[in-house]
């Protein structure tokens, strides 16, 4: 199947262009870039060089896009609904956004908390939110995937099941979770520069992160959510704190959750605290959980690649699944090690 990529320059477009030269069923045709338009793939990229030896970003749209099978948009929030309603006339089979435009249920509550009115508010219920592992029923034969990010993803694989058991409450969740540079974007900021970041550990977003209401839309409960910016490259370890509803047991929570991901190959649950370095490159997931009868807290931890699980790996898994593919096809369960 023909690919395009809006914001291949990026981060995540990189990722993808990665994932899409070893999936057996996609190939990659354009690849758009605007700020980039016109430099090859491996001289932006060299580790895609050997890959990608002739392809050349473009300053595409729409209109570039057309007769291609499928279409990802790795675009910031904002964006990608500006091109989202010429593509949902354009046949294409699947189109699959990494932004945060189509993920909320309705146009008001992007507004409030991304600042702006949202373009296209009527194309809102024909995206499936893609966590595959917890709303999978709905990925095939999608024409509209919105990809969740990698906070709300790893928030949501560990405290969804709990939620949804009735294990914990819903109300005064905590999620505290700290992301690798690469979260922030391909462009330079204040902040995320290497002398900012090296040797130091800061948190941001405080008590507005874009991200919360995403969060407890997929998780199903209310969040207090404080992310983190890590001196890493790669990946989200995210620290959820839940109060028990009643009496819960330590082998209640890990049962719970074991049995919630029976069966996926991209989420491991064990006593084993995960580790972001553990999961790097792949498109997994490392989940435990603890109750602590002292404090009356239960405590429920995942790790992932923020630009695998987290973003693009996530992205070609949610495609898969839509085209009636095999859910692993491209994507690697095992991290990169050391």
């Amino acid at each position: 199947m023909q690919v395009g990529i809006l914001g291949a320059s990026g981060f995540a477009g990189a990722e993808l262009l990665r994932l899409c030269a070893g999936h057996p069923e996609l190939e990659v045709a354009v690849a758009g870039g605007e700020s980039q338009a016109g430099r090859a793939v491996g001289d932006l990229y060299p580790s895609l060089r050997a890959v990608y030896p002739d392809l050349v970003l473009a300053a595409a749209g729409p209109a570039d896009l057309a007769g291609l099978d499928v279409v990802f948009l790795a675009l910031p929030h904002g964006a990608s609904q500006e091109v989202v309603p010429a593509l949902a006339e354009g046949g294409h089979r699947l189109v699959v956004d990494l932004s945060a435009d189509f993920r909320l249920g309705d146009a008001a509550t992007y507004e409030e908390w991304y600042g702006l009115a949202h373009g296209a508010p009527e194309l809102l219920g024909r995206f499936v939110y893609g966590i595959p592992e917890l709303f999978g029923e709905r990925l095939p034969g999608a024409a509209f995937v919105a990809a969740p990010g990698c906070y709300p993803t790893a928030a949501a694989l560990a405290l969804a099941p709990l939620v949804g058991a009735g294990l914990v409450e819903t109300t005064g969740v905590v999620v505290d979770a700290a992301s690798g540079v690469s979260g922030a974007g391909r462009s330079p900021k204040e902040t995320t520069h290497f002398n900012a970041v090296d040797e130091d550990f800061s948190a941001y977003g405080l008590l507005r992160h874009r991200h919360t209401p995403e969060m407890e839309q997929a998780i199903g409960a209310q969040v207090l959510f404080t992310p983190h910016l890590a001196p890493m490259n790669r990946g989200i370890l995210a620290t959820c704190y839940a109060r028990p509803a009643g009496r819960v047991v330590q082998a209640a929570v890990l049962e719970t959750l074991a049995e919630a991901y029976a069966g996926r190959r991209f989420v491991s649950v064990s006593e084993a605290s995960p580790s972001t370095k553990a999961t790097l490159g792949s498109n997994s997931a490392q989940i435990t959980a603890r109750v602590d009868e002292r404090t009356g807290w239960v405590v429920a931890i995942c790790a992932l690649d923020n630009l695998g699980k987290g973003a693009s790996g996530q992205a070609v898994q949610c495609a898969n699944l839509a085209l009636g593919f095999d859910e692993a096809a491209g994507l690697s369960v095992a991290g990169v090690y050391p």
